[in-house]
């Protein structure tokens, strides 16, 4: 079975049929499944693109009190994708507008000012230690909130979620061609991910770590892979790389799924390459997904 109809080990049965309580002793230690899509010849050599210099990363104050610390990105041109695999492919240049980003996850305190704010309830998992989700935890990322809700809570900062391609060009920190946003390897002191030699109980008892544990990559982001994945705002669509415009691709106009980005504590390698992408109901809850947000740059 093929990425495009497992979504990259998500079974949809599960997906439409589970609580995510049940789920979570259901699904791999890895997130991701295996790979048995086909290849595919990728339409543009990633010798033959080039990527802007990054330019000196810029911090910023806005609304303080809320998650105001962001990180310019400055614009330009990157390769997406990957020519490995179809659901990545074909490898195409895209170009970015500049814009700002949270260096950071959301953390549990963050999104708990939120939730008093607005009288909204806590997420899914709050209080659970497993987890790291709670007031006992509050710079750990906040999990168990749904895309609507990463959407809600950006939209109260004044601020939105990152765009698909947003998010890659800012992961892979101005770095061409790698996997990764520190380069073509991942080790345990770059990322908070799931290592083979580990058991599943052993990745529970560490869970996600405080965001910012791991060095920032070339645009001074941290946990670009690792700790949580990531909602964006885009719908997920498979095939979309065969048909994404070049300047600020913004995902197909509607969809059952919405993208998720980065892996996390709970998922392995593959899934924190920075080109790896999957797609959640919006209305998932999930003890590995998380999210930070992005804001438009105005001259």
């Amino acid at each position: 079975m093929s990425r495009a109809t497992s979504l990259r080990g998500f079974s949809l049965s599960l997906l439409l049929l589970l609580s995510p309580l049940i789920l979570m002793l259901l699904i791999a230690p890895a997130l991701c499944a295996s790979k048995t899509a086909l290849k595919r010849e990728p339409a543009l050599s990633v010798k033959e693109a080039s990527i802007s210099e990054a330019s000196p990363v810029t911090v910023i104050e806005e609304n303080p009190g809320r998650t105001s610390q962001m990180v310019l990105i400055p614009g330009g041109e990157f390769v997406m994708g990957t020519g490995d695999d179809e659901e990545d492919a074909p490898i195409h240049r895209v170009y970015i507008d500049t814009f700002y980003m949270d260096p950071y996850e959301v953390t549990n305190a963050q999104y708990f000012e939120f939730c008093e704010a607005t009288e909204r309830g806590t997420p899914e998992f709050w209080g659970w230690d497993r987890f790291r989700c709670g007031l006992d935890y509050p710079d750990h990322p906040v999990v168990g909130v749904s895309w609507r809700d990463a959407k809600d809570y950006a939209e109260w900062c004044g601020k939105r979620l990152p765009t698909e391609a947003e998010w890659e060009y800012a992961a892979r920190g101005g770095l061409e061609g790698k996997k990764y946003p520190h380069g073509d390897s991942i080790d345990s002191t770059a990322a908070n991910y799931f290592r083979r030699g580990i058991s599943e109980e052993q990745a529970l008892r560490r869970g996600s770590m405080p965001v910012g544990s791991f060095p920032p990559n070339g645009f001074g982001l941290h946990d670009m892979a690792g700790n949580v994945v990531e909602w964006v705002s885009d719908y997920y669509g498979w095939d979309y790389y065969n048909e994404s415009p070049y300047e600020n691709p913004q995902g197909p106009e509607k969809g059952k799924f919405r993208v998720i980005r980065g892996g996390g504590w709970h998922s392995g390698p593959y899934c924190n390459r920075v080109y790896f992408r999957s797609g959640l109901r919006g209305n998932w809850l999930d003890f590995n997904v998380g999210f930070r947000c992005a804001k438009d740059y105005r001259e």
